[in-house]
């Protein structure tokens, strides 16, 4: 090959380019005429120059990499051309602005009543547009600028438009509740799907509580201090629902909750709660009765926005210093750590009851919020669960209904059974709900779908009628049995006789695909106790103690896979040794092509017994 070839086909690559893009014919730089011979007849008039670029078409096409070139350009203006047509075929003007157009917003809302209920933030990588530098602490939800871009990179239609809960496959070897898959907005788009105007409160439009300095006890009613023991007068009518009320929630005899009310709270932390506006994830351990359990999968943009806070008593507190590190800058992971004194109750499972329904004035410039058990490891993004279980259903408080009891009276009796709490206390509390007109469920109660809530995750927005559901059942906790499930449906079901609103009950096993359940820690301990009691003895025993173990030794010696087996082997009478395990004897294979092995028949004296 020439170097004039090689500068042809640079020549005419070049220039095959420049006309693919200005679609203008171009002279060919060739080398002297003597170096290819011209076509001796050439056709008349305009078809000259297509005879004479015709050649250099073919010679290069055969070849792959210009092939694959003109292949992409092709399909490059074949994509322009229908984009062009699609453009010129689209309505001009407001009809194809997301927030006006009726036809694209029922594509991409379901359930919002009025595209005026959505302003979607302006979400960026860049940290100046959404003013998230590093060494912010904080940056609220309600703070991020409304979106000036086009809507266009909001998905049309909804990423789970399609999506279908597929069927359960039943495991006769494993019984029991389990996740189930859940369709959740990818985390880069679902910021985009949260309302910055909060729901409607159905009547209810102001609500205030009840701060009694001095609170006179009454025993015939029930109830401790900090619920301000509210008569049955006063319960009853907190369920009339009317514009403006004021009803006891907690924290009575103080200036505002955290100071002087029990449940007390250092300033400092006050201070920083009152700074979250956007969304809350909280939890608490009291007693020690849990072992923190840290989030994971958690976006950047939540990790920034979302202000994550667990309540520990002084107890637990110390207990995490010695074995997670506690130090003064009260965090722990993405825990900020909240110590609380003096509290009210002594029940460590009823001054949990505090945070868990009563977050909204603990938080009160908080809109959104997701309670998690202690118990619990949350293993989802806020924002997502959030967009499929508030934002998707256009309701403003979802929990999880329980997998297995429906009816609140099998539900005292479970608790009956497992000592969940003093017997006589769940008979006079369910008796006290049944002489209101409570009943078994059944199908007529429908679309209600349970009234057993599986309480360990709540999901809210904190709007007047929420806030009010919340304060009431923290009142039957405060009155009756710390059992919340119990109390649950009575307080629903009376707020929806006097309002059209309603608590949305999920499946238990879309709560499990978002949560993750750890066992407590007193059962952690105990487990912890029974392996270090089976470790090897210390080097301070006698020889002829290891030299004769017994067969408690021998288990504890073992692996913990070995001890595990042998704990579940079953136990053989006094004397009798188990029998050791088979051996496979070696099987002699004849060798090919041998004629010298013979069979050889076996002697009584060569005989083996097994």
């Amino acid at each position: 090959m020439t170097g004039g070839s090689l500068n042809l086909r640079t020549g005419s690559y070049g220039s095959l380019q420049q006309h693919l893009q200005n679609s203008v014919a171009l002279p060919i730089q060739s080398p002297p005429i003597s170096a290819r011979k011209p076509p001796k007849m050439l056709p008349p008039g305009s078809k000259e120059k297509e005879w004479i670029i015709l050649p250099w078409i073919c010679k290069f096409c055969g070849r792959r990499k210009v092939g694959m070139l003109l292949l992409l350009i092709t399909s490059v203006v074949v994509i322009l051309s229908i984009v062009s047509i699609l453009n010129k075929d689209a309505p001009a003007g407001p009809e194809i602005n997301l927030f006006s157009s009726d036809h694209v917003w029922t594509m991409v809302n379901y359930s919002i009543k009025s595209p005026s209920a959505f302003v979607y933030p302006l979400v960026s990588v860049n940290n100046h547009t959404l003013n998230l530098s590093l060494s912010t602490k904080r940056v609220d939800a309600a703070d991020l600028p409304v979106q000036t871009q086009s809507p266009s990179i909001i998905p049309v239609p909804h990423p789970c438009k399609k999506f279908s809960l597929p069927s359960l496959q039943t495991d006769k070897k494993r019984t029991g509740p389990r996740p189930c898959p859940v369709c959740y907005v990818p985390t880069e788009q679902v910021v985009f799907y949260m309302p910055t105007l909060p729901s409607k409160s159905p009547v209810l439009k102001n609500l205030s509580y009840v701060i009694e300095e001095n609170s006179i006890s009454n025993e015939s009613t029930g109830g401790f201090v900090f619920g301000g023991y509210p008569s049955l007068n006063q319960r009853n009518e907190y369920f009339d629902i009317k514009e403006s009320m004021t009803v006891h929630c907690g924290f009575v005899g103080g200036k505002k909750p955290g100071q002087g009310t029990g449940f007390d709270i250092d300033y400092d932390d006050l201070v920083e709660m009152d700074k979250c506006h956007g969304v809350v994830v909280a939890s608490a351990i009291f007693g020690k009765y849990d072992v923190m359990q840290q989030p994971r999968n958690i976006s950047e943009i939540s990790k920034r926005t979302v202000c994550f806070y667990m309540f520990l008593d002084e107890e637990t507190e110390a207990y995490i210093k010695n074995s997670s590190g506690l130090d003064d800058t009260k965090r722990v992971g993405l825990w900020r750590i909240v110590v609380v004194r003096n509290l009210p109750y002594a029940d460590a499972r009823r001054n949990g009851k505090v945070p868990k329904l009563l977050l909204h004035r603990l938080f009160p410039n908080a809109r959104f919020s997701l309670w998690v058990d202690g118990k619990l490891e949350l293993v989802v993004d806020p924002y997502q669960i959030l967009e499929r279980f508030l934002w998707r259903k256009n309701v403003s408080f979802a929990i999880s209904r329980h997998y297995r009891r429906f009816d609140v009276f099998e539900e005292a009796e479970a608790n009956k059974a497992a000592g969940k709490y003093d017997n006589a206390s769940i008979d006079s509390q369910i008796g006290f709900y049944k002489s209101e007109g409570l009943t078994h469920y059944s199908d007529k109660k429908l679309p209600i779908t349970s009234d057993v809530p599986e309480g360990c995750v709540i999901i809210r927005e904190h709007i007047p009628i929420t806030n009010l559901f919340t304060c009431l059942w923290f009142n039957e906790v405060d009155r009756f049995t710390s059992r919340d499930q119990l109390s649950f449906s009575t307080v629903r079901d009376r707020i929806m006789l006097s309002v059209n609103w309603t608590v949305d009950m999920f499946m238990d096993c879309e709560r499990r695909n978002f949560v993750v359940q750890a066992y407590h820690r007193d059962l952690l301990e105990q487990w912890k106790a029974i392996s270090a009691s089976r470790l090897p003895p210390s080097s301070l025993e006698t020889k002829e103690s290891l030299n004769k173990p017994s067969p408690q030794d021998r288990v504890a010696r073992s692996p913990p896979m070995e001890a595990k087996e042998s704990l579940n082997k079953p136990s053989l009478p006094d004397g009798v040794a188990r029998s050791p395990p088979m051996r496979k004897l070696p099987v002699r294979r004849k060798k090919s092509g041998s004629r010298k092995h013979r069979t050889r028949a076996v002697n009584s004296k060569d005989a083996v017994t097994f």
